[in-house]
């Protein structure tokens, strides 16, 4: 089970957000394991990935000075290489691909490097049986979110929820959400724009700039 367990949508939504994490276990392969984790989103920059994390770091997008507006004001490129030279202690590294095709290769790669590390992956079924039987690798196990219970009237609308879901930590807000998409709407911001400051909350990376961008997109196309 992940933090990205409780992404919000239908199963076609998920058709570009695969999101495959490495990680490490306390007591029984987290020994030398930095330059394993470093290896491992190394070997994913070939694949495009659209956002690449360290849990203890953050993810591409980053505040250089924390201040008030340091998430506004940052600039709006992915920097992949900040996230890879900062690993320098245990953690889950994650990398979120857009593409089915890319996110097969990836994984058979990493099966084939055998870096003694744990790999999980977050996406619909059908992605996830995909890419277990491009590498050869039997599904170990499934956990899926059995979605919201109680007073659902009083959740936000679909995409709302699709959008503020990616963020397993909850630190994209539904206000926020429901801002982006208004700006979009008005002609404010551009989606990319609107999902790459939505992108800039989430603290670990494992938010998908490329699936918020189409969201946002839909949300404009169903007002013109």
């Amino acid at each position: 089970m992940t933090n990205t367990l409780h992404r919000f949508g239908s199963s076609e939504s998920f058709r570009d957000d695969i999101v495959i994490f490495a990680r490490t276990s306390r007591g029984k392969n987290d020994q030398n394991c930095v330059p394993k984790l470093k290896r491992f989103l190394e070997m994913a920059l070939k694949y495009n990935p659209v956002n690449l994390g360290d849990s203890a770091h953050g993810g591409a997008l980053r505040p250089k000075e924390l201040t008030p507006s340091a998430h506004w004001s940052r600039g709006m490129e992915l920097e992949y290489r900040t996230v890879i030279d900062g690993i320098d202690t245990p953690t889950n590294a994650v990398v979120v691909l857009n593409n089915l095709e890319a996110a097969e290769k990836f994984l058979k790669e990493v099966k084939e490097a055998d870096l003694g590390l744990c790999v999980n992956m977050s996406t619909s079924l059908e992605n996830a049986m995909a890419c277990s039987c491009a590498a050869g690798q039997p599904r170990h196990s499934l956990s899926y979110s059995l979605g919201f219970e109680g007073e659902t009237e009083k959740l936000p609308n679909m995409q709302v929820l699709m959008l503020t879901t990616m963020c397993g930590h909850s630190m994209v807000s539904a206000s926020l959400a429901k801002k982006m998409i208004d700006w979009v709407k008005e002609g404010r911001r551009t989606p990319e724009q609107a999902a790459k400051y939505l992108t800039h909350f989430c603290s670990c990376g494992i938010y998908n700039p490329s699936r918020a961008e189409r969201i946002l997109e839909d949300a404009k196309k169903h007002t013109e």
